[in-house]
């Protein structure tokens, strides 16, 4: 069985993404990881490089910022790393720039690979998703979150990447998925106020149609992102993030306290379908990117 990892990243340092953690974490369960670097103007080329592992395969790409349509940019983006993987890989390890594997989950992540790797059925493994808001300390536990998300592919060159790259279809189809035992932990909403919503006006470019939305609520402030114009639930986060982020997480230099008692859905349903999650752990008329089989 070999497994191939590979991200697509571009401008990681000006946008604080906590990209090497992302690759590292995935390092010790891949036997080589392919990084398609792009066209950036902040030093992201040498701080990938400063990984300094040998089985980093680095390659270089030029970005058609015309692809707003849905977000399709970061999907050409995926399917372009997704191509550099080599013919003799079993699985396809997929991990984005801010998102990290704990390592308290390798052996089952292993495991799952190895169970699964002569299953021609399987087409992908489903990992479960921790979603950081405004600090390390809060996870968002709302609707507004996915759950799970395919992270894990067959090497069929027939996947590819779906419309904003969360996840993959063969052709026109869903992929049939088993579930790991295993937590993608993700940070995109977790990072410096200032640095937020220069984070967030720059993704506002890749989607077509709802750009000046998200532009007029991040316009709101002047310098730095509020994040509670946007949140609707959180809670806190009681377990142990992966040691690759510790030392990210003490290098915090902003404070964020929020009052998870105090909820902000935007209609009864949405407050309606929070209650019958809670109470009954099931999350109703879900939008799922996969057949679990």
């Amino acid at each position: 069985m070999k497994v191939t990892g590979f991200t697509f990243v571009r401008n990681a340092i000006k946008y604080d993404y906590p990209v090497t953690e992302a690759i590292r974490s995935i390092l010790p369960l891949c036997d080589e990881v392919v990084v398609s670097v792009g066209n950036s103007d902040d030093g992201t080329l040498e701080l990938i490089e400063s990984i300094g592992s040998p089985k980093i395969r680095i390659f270089h790409s030029v970005w058609d910022d015309s692809l707003k349509e849905g977000g399709l940019i970061l999907s050409v983006e995926t399917n372009k790393a997704l191509d550099h993987v080599s013919e003799d890989t079993t699985w396809a390890f997929y991990i984005q720039a801010d998102e990290v594997v704990h390592e308290d989950d390798y052996p089952a992540i292993r495991a799952a690979m190895e169970q699964y790797k002569d299953d021609q059925r399987v087409e992908g493994l489903l990992f479960n998703y921790r979603h950081f808001y405004g600090s390390y300390d809060y996870v968002g536990d709302s609707r507004t979150w996915y759950q799970k998300e395919i992270r894990i592919i067959r090497n069929d060159k027939r996947i590819r990447s779906y419309k904003d790259a969360q996840g993959f279809r063969l052709g026109d189809r869903k992929l049939q998925v088993k579930p790991v035992k295993a937590w993608m932990h993700h940070y995109g909403w977790v990072k410096n106020p200032e640095e937020q919503r220069a984070k967030i006006r720059n993704s506002a470019k890749m989607y077509k149609g709802n750009e000046q939305e998200v532009l007029n609520k991040v316009e709101k402030v002047t310098e730095v992102f509020d994040y509670s114009e946007l949140v609707d639930s959180l809670e806190r986060f009681t377990g142990q993030h992966p040691a690759l982020m510790q030392e990210r997480i003490k290098m915090r230099n902003w404070q964020f306290d929020h009052d998870i008692s105090q909820k902000n859905f935007k209609n009864l349903k949405g407050r309606v379908l929070y209650w019958v999650e809670k109470t009954f752990g099931v999350r109703l008329f879900d939008y799922k990117n996969y057949k679990s089989i």
